[in-house]
């Protein structure tokens, strides 16, 4: 079978047709993606989302694009196999894409005035009710990691005028979830505590400091996950220098460790 070659001018319609063929090729001839089904792909596409995702955190371009590719094969690949029980194609796909998006931007293909993002947010979640959607939050994945979907619905809700007005109440609400949780939770004595109370508390506590993240223009998974791998690479800083020193960390004392970590902080 003959290698198709890369396009060499900007063309992407053409390589685009050049991934459609290979995939074509692959699917009739590779003994492993003639195999594949929608629900073996799944868990491959999630990982490679996440790939996708931490390049984008690292800001590594190069391996932004190469994610992106990977991203686009798979997306691909179920128009594929969908197309053989005759269920949809990419056409299909793709003219879904493009008539929901004409639709749902009548400020730019219709008559509709918008005066800024918020109105187009607004105008997005009404449409998407007259389409059919029986609720608001009802376009909010299920599966979505927690953190993530309190984000989303504050913003589906925030979409249909159902928000707090300025970022002061959103403070005083956060204040207020603290001191309900220290009262379930009272961290200046041993007392047993009703543990489904506290965890509903805290559940509390960390969706208005979410909803404070979004009214300051911070992206809360973004946030934790970068202090999530400022903290890797600080305690791998300490591991390291302990090696270095011949020493095991759970024989060190607190103050030991310490000393590497607040190395690890000036790096």
């Amino acid at each position: 079978m003959p290698i198709i070659p890369p396009v060499t001018a900007n063309e992407p319609l053409t390589a685009f047709d050049r991934l459609l063929t290979i995939m074509n090729d692959l699917r009739e001839n590779c003994p492993w993606d003639k195999k594949q089904t929608l629900e073996s792909l799944r868990h491959l596409t999630i990982e490679e989302t996440y790939e996708l995702s931490d390049a984008i955190l690292g800001n590594d371009m190069n391996e932004i694009k190469k994610e992106l590719g990977d991203v686009m094969l798979h997306l691909v690949f179920y128009a594929r196999i969908a197309s053989e029980t005759n269920a949809f194609t990419i056409t299909d796909v793709l003219n879904s894409i493009c008539d929901k998006l004409i639709n749902r931007h009548p400020h730019i293909y219709s008559d509709t005035d918008v005066n800024n993002e918020e109105d187009v947010k607004r105008n997005w979640e009404q449409i998407k009710l007259k389409e059919g959607n029986k609720s608001v939050l009802g376009g909010v994945p299920a599966s979505l990691p927690a953190l993530v979907k309190a984000s989303r619905i504050q913003e589906k809700a925030r979409g249909i005028g159902f928000d707090w007005e300025n970022k002061a109440q959103v403070w005083e609400k956060v204040e207020e979830e603290m001191q309900e949780f220290r009262q379930e939770y009272n961290a200046e004595d041993d007392t047993v505590i009703d543990q489904d109370r506290a965890e509903g508390e805290f559940g509390d506590l960390l969706f208005s400091l979410i909803n404070y993240a979004r009214f300051i223009n911070i992206n809360p998974e973004n946030a934790l996950e970068k202090t999530n791998r400022k903290f890797i690479k600080r305690f791998q800083h300490l591991e390291e220098r302990a090696r270095e020193n011949g020493k095991q960390l759970q024989d060190m004392t607190l103050a030991e460790m310490d000393v590497y970590w607040n190395e690890a902080k000036t790096l």
